[in-house]
């Protein structure tokens, strides 16, 4: 009867001792991660069209997810140029929200919007803005300011430029005081 030698007796052991140790763990019940996989500051992304810049977002911070879907914490401008490349219209909001299926970008908190052109103001706490349609909309309460002339409503629809556009309930208007505004 010969006998084993220890070296080789060590390691036909080792396997087992290692597969012994430690408890298995069901990776189908980890949760994936869910945060931001990119983070930027002070960003700013230009459109053009035919060599003429159309429209310029400025975020100071961005938080870029997994599908694609973007959002900007700490606020969101948007300045819309004319043909000839000269500015028309100005939107901001305190946080903004970039969805990538739909290609929409919606705006809360305090969002205001300006045509410097026909010196129309918007004021409102949500909007959507759809570039493949070029329109801005909310279904939320909304004040417009026309030169000397407030408008309020809930609804509305606008060209991105917010040349022409629709409010869906108007609930008054009326001519602005002297010094009032928004």
């Amino acid at each position: 009867m010969k006998w084993i030698s220890g070296p080789l007796l060590f390691f036909c052991f080792i396997p087992l001792l290692f597969s012994s140790c430690g408890e298995e763990v069901d990776t189908a019940l980890l949760e994936g991660y869910l945060g931001p996989t990119s983070i930027a500051y002070d960003i700013e992304l230009y459109h053009s069209d035919s060599a003429i810049i159309r429209t310029v977002l400025r975020a100071k911070k961005q938080l870029e997810y997994e599908d694609g879907n973007i959002e900007f914490p700490q606020g969101i401008e948007i300045t819309f140029f004319d043909k000839e490349g000269n500015i028309s219209t100005t939107m901001r909001a305190d946080k903004g929200y970039y969805e990538r299926k739909d290609n929409i970008y919606r705006g809360e908190g305090d969002v205001r919007v300006n045509n410097l052109e026909k010196e129309q103001k918007l004021s409102s706490e949500e909007l959507y803005w759809n570039p493949n349609s070029k329109k801005i909309y909310t279904e939320k309460f909304v004040t417009v300011q026309e030169k000397e002339t407030l408008f309020n409503g809930t609804g509305m629809e606008a060209d991105e430029g917010f040349n022409e556009y629709k409010l869906f309930k108007v609930t008054n208007s009326r001519t602005l005081l002297p010094g009032e505004g928004m």
